[in-house]
């Protein structure tokens, strides 16, 4: 159980702080988060709460109720770009990487569930 945990977990980590970074850094996704219609500092706001995510979900210290709304903005991240980029009429490939990606989020936050004994 905590080998999947952790391997969703760091997956999931790793690509929001890619994600993040590329939010602050990349012209071409500065650009790309302007064609979807989103203000500028709405880009900024998500990859801080991007990284904000990747600390809560990581660090063990933080009390299992945060986890779970770190869980629940993360989730909501997925959602709003899999309908942004649909929207969009972005290729369908980035819906399908965000419902992967979706599907590692709930089974990183089932996994918790089943070590802590909250089932």
């Amino acid at each position: 159980m905590k080998t999947i945990y952790w391997t969703t977990t760091i997956i999931l980590s790793v690509f929001l702080m890619w994600s993040a970074y590329t939010y602050l850094f990349s012209k071409n996704t500065i650009d790309g988060v302007k064609a979807l219609g989103f203000p500028d500092h709405f880009r900024i706001q998500l990859a801080v709460l991007k990284l904000l995510g990747v600390f809560i979900i990581l660090l063990p210290q933080i009390p299992i109720q945060v986890k779970e709304w770190a869980y629940a903005g993360i989730g909501l991240f997925f959602i709003t770009a899999i309908v942004a980029h649909t929207a969009h009429k972005d290729p369908f490939i980035i819906t399908i990487i965000n419902l992967v990606l979706l599907i590692i989020l709930m089974m990183s936050n089932i996994y918790l569930k089943k070590l802590t004994n909250l089932n």
